[in-house]
């Protein structure tokens, strides 16, 4: 079948059935199980409203076991054991975990994602911030806040792949069409560099795909942000005699706070997970790596799946804390 066909029977044959599952859970729960008639209506309504939230949320449970809570589980399971010839398993404890964190390479990986996590999140919603900022007043900020948010629709392989081309280097004598080479010679630069083979500063340019993706998210949510700050707060402080910056650190960035701390937390989640623009882009070579291409490395090329599950756990113990402070934070923003 063509993947297009597929992909569209996929659609309506998804969203019909949970609009069919809703619909008749409800018709269900009113007209059989609990119909609203006769002595005991009232009771019945009561008995509806309890179990409704329950019967819509059971997809979401069911999906959420299969798909989230049995992997955990079944990684959890496997980063102590060690996968032997015939399919066997053998339990080694915290071997997998003894010998992971003695290898140079994993260590490579775990310095990589400390660099990422101190660079992607804090320069996404500075950029983020200042963005919403300077287009909020503007006539044609809606169309420069369009353009910023762009990148987003953009899968992270194809933001590499993109970005690939900008750091392409070709022979001296041969006409660039990487955007950066192109410009380090138009500047008086000696000759084409391969931007990606650099050691430590190659982080910094992979890091640059993903802080283009995720400005236009901290610009959204942040935008929202801003404009819900009550204007007689800001009038007051023009008439006290605050200039902009005045206003904009000390007025509008205490009132917004919690936001920021949502949009920083949340993009960290997503850098401590990043995975394709460094397979895409570079495959951890050059000391690029980073832990989900470690796992990825681990599980699906050296076949090792106690480590490779080991490094899956790693991955999830460094995230939870953060997801848990996130969702507090979030809790405490609706009340």
């Amino acid at each position: 079948m063509h993947p297009a066909v597929l992909g569209i029977i996929t659609i309506i044959v998804g969203v019909g059935g949970c609009v069919g599952y809703f619909y008749g859970a409800n018709l269900f729960l009113d007209k059989v199980l609990f119909p609203a008639k006769g002595p005991n209506a009232g009771r019945n309504i009561n008995r509806a409203n309890i179990i409704r939230p329950w019967l819509f949320l059971l997809p979401a449970m069911l999906a959420l076991g299969l798909y989230l809570a049995y992997p955990v589980f079944a990684t959890l399971r496997l980063s102590f054991l060690e996968r032997l010839p015939g399919n066997q398993y053998a339990f080694v404890g915290f071997e997998n975990y003894t010998r992971m964190f003695a290898e140079p390479k994993f260590m490579e990986a775990m310095r990589n994602n400390i660099l990422w996590l101190i660079v992607v999140p804090a320069a996404s919603t500075a950029l983020g911030l200042l963005v919403a900022q300077l287009t909020d007043r503007l006539r044609w900020g809606s169309i420069a806040k369009s353009i910023i948010f762009m990148p987003m629709a953009i899968s992270f392989v194809g933001a590499a792949v993109i970005f690939k081309l900008v750091y392409e280097a070709r022979p001296e004598d041969v006409a660039q069409i990487g955007i950066l080479n192109h410009l380090y010679l138009l500047f008086g630069g000696a000759e084409p560099q391969q931007w990606l083979t650099i050691p430590f500063w190659n982080n910094f340019f992979l890091m640059i795909v993903l802080i283009w993706i995720q400005t236009g998210f901290a610009m959204v949510i942040l935008s929202a942000a801003l404009r819900g700050i009550p204007e007689e707060t800001v009038e007051a402080a023009i008439v006290d005699g605050a200039n902009p910056f005045q206003i904009f650190f000390k007025i509008k960035i205490p009132q917004i706070m919690g936001t920021i701390v949502v949009v920083w937390t949340t993009i960290t989640i997503a850098t401590l997970k990043v995975f394709d623009i460094v397979f895409a882009m570079t495959n951890g070579q050059w000391e690029t790596q980073v832990l989900a291409n470690y796992m990825y490395d681990k599980l699906f090329r050296a076949n090792d799946w106690g480590m490779g599950s080991a490094a899956a756990m790693i991955i999830m113990l460094l995230v939870t804390p953060i997801l848990v402070w996130n969702v507090h934070n979030a809790r405490k923003e609706m009340r």
